[in-house]
């Protein structure tokens, strides 16, 4: 008997304790930092973030609880053509020597239908912090060969860089506007 109670005792504590999110760090050889923006309304400039880090939370019970936070170094940007990467840096744009990081922390998760969700958060990129919304796409999670376990996100945005002090049409055209920003994440269970 005496062992009956103790089996239901230590059943009710560990279903009465709430679940903890797990946390991730961002596995940065399987995530890519990337964007695009129209050149003179003609063609797409694809680039790139090389240099970045992070983390996030993820509860499937308590989704809401969910969180995410990424660390970009503004030098590493890599769109394939060195001298344009030089003027990317420069105070025309990124101004990397005054502005060395872009930090997005996230402030909300809501749930949506089918693996997907919006993110809010802060996010300071040339020394403005603005919110920004991001819509997620849970791409998958689970055991991977080498005994860990790993989940793996899509987010997207559209960003106004002219919000965060830069006029890209001076330079780009009109079209350049807008930013398309995606962030394909996986990471690992610590």
């Amino acid at each position: 008997m005496k062992k009956l109670l103790t089996a239901v005792a230590t059943s009710l504590v560990i279903l009465s304790t709430p679940t903890l999110a797990d946390n991730y760090q961002i596995d940065t050889e399987h995530t890519f930092v990337q964007f695009r923006v129209k050149h003179l309304g003609y063609s797409w400039l694809n680039g790139r973030f090389n240099d970045f880090s992070g983390n996030f939370s993820y509860d499937e019970a308590k989704l809401g609880s969910n969180s995410v936070s990424i660390e970009i170094k503004a030098a590493s940007v890599d769109t394939h053509h060195a001298e344009r990467d030089k003027h990317i840096r420069s105070g025309d744009f990124l101004n990397t020597d005054k502005h060395p990081t872009v930090k997005f922390v996230s402030t909300s998760y809501q749930a949506g239908n089918n693996e997907t969700a919006t993110v809010t958060g802060n996010l300071t990129f040339n020394g403005v912090t603005k919110p920004v919304t991001l819509d997620v796409v849970h791409v998958g999670g689970g055991e991977d060969p080498w005994g860990g376990f790993r989940q793996g996100f899509q987010g997207t945005a559209t960003l106004k860089p002219a919000e965060f002090g830069m006029d890209l049409a001076e330079n780009l055209g009109a079209a350049a506007a807008e930013v398309e920003l995606t962030l394909s994440i996986e990471g690992i269970r610590e």
